[in-house]
């Protein structure tokens, strides 16, 4: 397996060779002259905290960016000789240019910059505040500003992805991005350990207070990882920019059917040296799931399919989470061009769930064969613990600034769950008890170091390269427990014994080695974009503990290349087109390979499946863009071995069904985009958001074949408003639709919602106050049906999605902001795929 002990000795010569670097590039730097200077009002008065940019003279390329301090003064170290202009901006001003000038080898102290005030501050004479749109549309991808939004307050980070423009989430939480899954799904640039429900959980625990904003990158270039056929989700968390001592409190509670209840503390202290940061967050929050499910089962005949009778089931739950999540770093600047930073964060979650289900089963006539009664209660813990080292260097040379950044991480997240479920057996053939006991524990760790490289060419062509390596181990051991079985077949309920047909160890090891290269390349109205990205994966899958009927040992060892190419043209300022191409992959998370079993009840159970094989796919887009804010675009997509979720008959007893993932045979996915941002009136902005398409599966499970027969065109429509009403006021509305959607074997109704927020600022706008109500009309439930050959299920799904919630936040300390200096990880490819672990 790997990580092996002969691998030790070179993951620990590249951890040394890491922090050698570390030590040994901030003695690179050189000494350059420095750029001085100040701005002013108009009135004479310092303009503070102003955003200072220097600019090469010949095409006003950004070199670097600084703060002007309490006395409007600003200062650029080190500044190759060349010659620059300099730009000074400020919210309520005018931005103001300086002439060209040239640095040699003497310090250049300029003439002082006068700010003029804006018109909005002339005229009316109010203090302006500055706030970013809810969304932006950029030319590679959309983004949701999180912070501020009423709809954020007291809700969670899943529910705010849901309701963003493209993004959907099915009845099994799989996220979607524009109809396709595959997403990769990134917080602060680390990829989460899971998919699927254990993903959802996790967004759940975060609460929506925390974010900053939510990227939908579509098309990614080669720098990113190569993870996600549908492209990327970044989640950015929020980041103190205020000089001092600062921080916020924030408090939430919500009321649907049960409560919900978040409160937490942010603290931040930056010097000129340093940034010390920290938070802490504590969720308490219940909810209910309601399932209502109907199978139809049949079997083959000379004369095709018989139907072979039915099942219903009715499933109600009642869960009860708490969460403790906490994050705290350090970024220390070694030198003005040399940055050294450290993180560590955590999330402890327990969740304690009662469930009852009633089944009942009937014949092909309709008479009654047996029936189930049963209760199943979990209580699951996940302490999860990670850590970074990131360190940042910039080169200043006569052609720009050069920048080295490097990363080690390691991860450590752990699963501990029990469960208990009893089931009352009445009908033939005999009237029976029987209990079903598991205990599961996982352990997943994380180990990566990867180091990225960004070098100007010259002035209009930039070359990036980078190299990570990670080491991945993931050990789950659920033992299921059952009644005794004596010798005559009769059951000791009195004593469990360990049940050898379902308990099962399973050992993964992985290793993935990285290395990419991308070069931009600016023309006058074009953009150039071109990468290459090659991964090497070698995966150990052991099974310590055999199911039966089931063979998990498996070792995969390939390497893939991943090209990816944009181009973007400006015919005026009116009209941008841009084009974009890529390969992309989606390996099996560690849970879907794992074949543990999940009981959901007496007649359910979920597993993974250890055949799995990644999907990869070709991937390109045309967008057009006018004004640059309405845009229109087209998608294809043709994915190989598409991994797909499923539920079928247990091939020993047919009315027991399994749910699982397995592998198809192509997708084929078009798409047409389409963008229109309104201002209805000053004080009304609407973001207008459609996505048509269509998306055909070819291939075949469990002797169903899927065709063009199974495809049909859908489309998902999303607007959201936002109101400034003054004196502090403001309001969000927000309703989406979601088409009749045939997708593999699901076929899923209409469905939509609205939601609405309104919130008031108090105190000089350090207090918050806010109110909003998701799912007003109670019509986000799921319906849909799942057909087979042999198989029709029919499901409605409804939860806690109805919720009023009150949040208040207050932010104390100073106002004052300064450049932050924080970085990502470079963890972020192993983190989504660990579901299940």
């Amino acid at each position: 397996m790997i990580p092996s002990e002969s691998g030790r000795p070179l993951r620990r010569s590249l951890l040394l060779l890491f922090g050698l670097l570390l030590l040994a590039l901030p003695t690179l730097a050189q000494t350059r002259p420095a750029v001085t200077g100040q701005l002013t009002a108009a009135t004479g008065a310092p303009i503070d905290f102003a955003t200072v940019t220097l600019h090469r003279a010949a095409d006003s390329t950004v070199v670097k960016s600084e703060f002007s301090d309490e006395k409007g003064t600003f200062r650029f170290e080190q500044t190759s000789a060349g010659t620059y202009l300099v730009s000074g901006a400020q919210v309520g001003f005018v931005r103001t240019w300086s002439k060209a000038f040239a640095v040699g080898a003497e310090v250049v102290a300029l003439p002082v910059l006068t700010l003029s005030a804006s018109g909005a501050t002339t005229l009316k004479e109010v203090k302006v505040v500055g706030q970013k749109p809810l969304f932006e549309r950029e030319a590679d991808r959309t983004i949701v500003n999180v912070e501020g939004s009423t709809l954020a307050a007291g809700n969670t980070s899943l529910d705010v992805l849901s309701r963003s423009p493209g993004v959907t989430i099915d009845g099994n939480d799989n996220i979607g991005l524009r109809g396709r899954q595959g997403v990769l799904v990134l917080i602060d640039g680390k990829r989460q350990p899971m998919t699927g429900i254990e993903l959802a959980d996790y967004l759940r625990a975060l609460p929506a207070e925390q974010l900053k904003s939510i990227e939908l990158i579509t098309n990614p270039p080669a720098k990113y990882e190569a993870q996600g056929s549908a492209g990327i989700i970044a989640i950015n968390l929020k980041k103190d920019q205020r000089v001092g001592t600062n921080g916020s409190l924030s408090s939430s509670y919500g009321r649907g059917r049960f409560g919900k209840f978040t409160s937490g503390l942010t603290m931040n202290h930056r010097t000129r040296k340093t940034n010390t940061f920290g938070s802490y967050t504590y969720a308490n929050r219940r909810n209910y799931g309601a399932l209502t499910i109907h199978r139809d089962f049949y079997r083959p005949s000379d004369l095709g399919k018989v139907y072979d009778g039915s099942t219903d089931q009715d499933n109600y739950s009642v869960g009860h989470n708490q969460s403790h999540s906490w994050k705290a770093g350090l970024d220390y600047s070694l030198s003005e061009r040399t940055v050294l930073g450290a993180t560590a964060n955590g999330l402890q979650t327990r969740s304690l769930q009662e469930g009852t289900n009633v089944t009942t089963q009937t014949d092909a006539a309709g008479n009654p064969l047996r029936g189930y009664n049963s209760t199943n209660d979990r209580d699951a813990s996940f302490p999860n613990v990670a850590g970074n080292l990131n360190f940042k260097h910039t080169f200043n040379d006569s052609v720009g600034n050069r920048e080295l950044t490097a990363d080690a991480d390691y991860a450590r997240y752990s699963t501990r769950r029990l469960q208990f479920l009893d089931t009352y057996y009445d009908r033939s053939p005999v009237e029976q008890f029987f209990k079903r006991y598991g205990n599961q524990d996982g352990l997943l760790t994380i180990q990566s170091v990867k180091a990225d490289y960004t070098h100007p060419v010259r002035k209009q062509t930039r070359l990036e390269a980078g190299a990570k390596v990670s080491w991945v181990y993931s050990d789950n051991d659920v033992e299921f427990r059952t009644p005794f079985e004596r010798a005559d077949k009769t059951l000791d309920l009195s004593t469990l014994a360990r049940d050898p047909n379902t308990s099962n160890r399973f050992r993964y090891d992985e290793n993935i080695n990285a290395a990419y290269i991308n070069v931009n390349h600016t023309l006058p109205k074009w953009t150039l974009q071109a990468g290459l990205r090659g991964e090497q994966t070698r995966g150990v899958g052991r099974q310590h503990a055999v199911q039966q009927d089931v063979n998990a040992n498996f070792t995969r060892n390939y390497f893939q290349l991943f090209p990816s190419a944009a181009l973007k043209h400006t015919f005026s300022d009116k009209h941008e087109t841009s084009a974009s191409l890529s390969r992309r992959i989606d390996r099996p998370s560690y849970g879907q390979l794992n074949p543990f079993r999940s009981y959901i009840d007496a007649t359910t159970y979920g597993s993974g499946n250890p055949e799995l094989r990644p999907q990869t796919s070709y991937n390109a887009e045309l967008t057009h863009t006018y004004h640059q804010k309405y845009s229109v675009g087209l998608s294809y997509s043709r994915t190989d071995n598409p991994i797909v979720g499923t539920v079928q008959p247990d091939t020993v007893n047919s009315r027991i069904v399994k749910s699982t993932s397995q592998n198809l045979g192509t997708q084929h996915y078009y798409a047409l985009t389409l963008t229109a941002p309104v201002e209805l009136a000053p004080w009304w902005n609407v973001y207008n958001n459609g996505i048509f398409y269509y998306s055909r599966f070819v291939g075949s499970v469990a002797g169903t074949t899927l065709g063009s027969n199974n495809a049909k065109p859908a489309f998902t429509l999303s607007s959201n408003s936002t109101f400034t009403l003054g004196k502090g006021w403001g309001a969000d509305l927000n309703a989406e639709y979601q088409s009749r959607e045939l997708y593999t074997f699901f076929d899923t109704r209409p469905r939509g919602e609205l939601a609405f927020g309104i919130q008031k600022s108090l105190w000089e706008r350090k207090g918050n106050l806010k109110l909003n109500v998701t799912d007003v009309f109670y019509t986000g439930a799921i319906r849909a049906t799942s057909t087979y050959d042999n198989y029709v299920e029919r499901f409605y799904q409804r939860g806690d999605f109805r919720v009023a919630t009150l949040a208040f936040t207050y932010r104390f300390g100073n106002d004052k902001l300064a450049p932050s200096r924080r970085r990502n990880g470079g963890a972020e490819d192993e983190k989504r795929r660990a579901g299940g672990s």
